[in-house]
């Protein structure tokens, strides 16, 4: 597998990065099924033996990109903020780093969402991504049983509303918008968990 922060120089002006951003927006903009690698090499004035320099297949392409986004919703999972404290501060700390992830990641979280498991490549990426919910799911029921979170909701509805909430944010955010993205965490935060804290 290629090493997408290794620049890799075909043409000049495009690396294996800049390659991989213009994919993912095609990706985004066509859908992965109807971008073929032609679709790719017309975008980016190469042909496609000068993609294929950078990368092996278009499932290759895909792989990079989808990985882009999980290594970060994974990473989040392992710093300290995510294991240490209690319940109700490690899911808070989780959320607010996938929504950090989400925005600074954005086109790549956002083909993420859009998969479905159509090969091999987007099946994988789906067991990683039910994974990471899973472990969002078990802080929920950690912080319901220690008595942060009300206990009337069942934890697998109160984890699929947090993701349904975060998800969403790909459809509507956009960087260059007037709320930065720590304060959109912060707003985050203060519905999902201020609506469900115990009071």
């Amino acid at each position: 597998m290629s090493d997408v922060h290794t620049p890799k120089r075909g043409r000049p002006g495009y690396d294996q990065r800049a390659i991989l951003e213009i994919a993912v927006a095609a990706f985004n903009e066509f859908g992965y099924d109807a971008t073929s690698m032609g679709v790719l090499a017309a975008r980016l004035a190469l042909s496609k033996a000068a993609i294929y320099h950078h990368f092996s297949s278009k499932d290759e392409v895909l792989q990079l990109a989808l990985d882009e986004a999980l290594n970060g919703l994974e990473g989040v999972l392992v710093e300290c903020g995510a294991v240490t404290g209690t319940a109700i501060d490690r899911l808070a700390y989780v959320l607010r780093g996938a929504v950090q992830v989400l925005t600074s990641r954005l086109p790549y979280v956002t083909l993420l969402l859009r998969v479905r498991g159509n090969t091999d490549v987007e099946r994988l990426a789906l067991t990683r991504r039910r994974a990471f919910d899973r472990a969002v799911s078990v802080l929920v029921i950690e912080a319901r049983d220690e008595g942060s979170l009300r206990s009337d909701i069942d934890p697998r509805v109160v984890t699929r509303l947090l993701f349904g909430m975060v998800n969403s944010i790909a459809e509507w955010y956009r960087p260059e918008g007037p709320e930065d993205a720590a304060q959109l965490a912060n707003d985050v935060l203060a519905v999902a968990l201020d609506g469900l804290r115990r009071r």
